[in-house]
């Protein structure tokens, strides 16, 4: 008997005694999670992003789309950025006013590569204010995941307050669970037993969020 085998065998042994007219696993399990704690209003709920981005160690800046340009670029030199990769759908505005040669994901890239790029630039799906994470889907602004994991730096913008939401339920709503979600939560970092933190281990060490609007 094979693995595969077996394994189908112990599947079929644990469904034996499950009624045949038994809801589907959406209709069984419930969904009434709390949505929300408390009422806030939108600016009260971008302010709540804000301080738990910076509670993870994230920096934050504040624009609207004309000052983008500029403070984009602003963020590159100062972190002395010759390299920035960008994601197929980036609105080409955003770096209009930078300088660094623009790097494009290709397949053929290697980690090694990419890891020698010095800033990535995307957008985001949604930002959730409680708990001050950031998500990715790779869709056309955001890229492949890879690109925003290798790079030590990472510029994310949120565009306020649409991609602005309370709780994680609620972007739960928003989300396409098949597309390749990346959550991310202030920079990479991780700490041994002694509780020394160390960031850059496995994403970027430096994370600033733009909320744009």
């Amino acid at each position: 008997m094979s693995s595969r085998e077996r394994i189908l065998g112990r599947v079929r042994r644990a469904l034996a005694d499950v009624p045949a007219d038994e809801g589907p696993y959406e209709e069984a399990v419930p969904r009434d999670y709390l949505r929300e704690h408390g009422q806030r209003t939108t600016e009260e709920t971008v302010e709540l992003l804000a301080e738990n981005l910076v509670d993870y160690r994230a920096v934050v800046h504040r624009c609207d789309a004309e000052e983008l340009p500029l403070l984009v670029m602003r963020l590159l030199a100062e972190r002395g950025s010759q390299e920035v990769l960008v994601p197929p759908g980036l609105p080409p505005e955003w770096l209009s006013a930078a300088d660094p040669v623009r790097v494009h994901d290709r397949v053929a890239d290697t980690a090694q590569r990419l890891d020698r790029v010095d800033s990535v630039v995307t957008g985001c799906a949604v930002a959730v204010a409680e708990t001050g994470t950031i998500v990715l889907d790779g869709s056309p602004d955001q890229g492949r995941r890879r690109i925003s994991l290798v790079p030590d730096h990472h510029i994310c913008v949120v565009r306020v307050p649409d991609q602005v939401v309370s709780s994680v339920p609620q972007a739960l709503e928003r989300l396409d669970p098949t597309r390749p979600l990346t959550w991310i939560s202030g920079p990479s970092a991780t700490s041994d037993i002694e509780l020394d933190r160390v960031e850059g281990v496995h994403g970027p060490r430096t994370l600033e969020v733009i909320l744009l609007g």
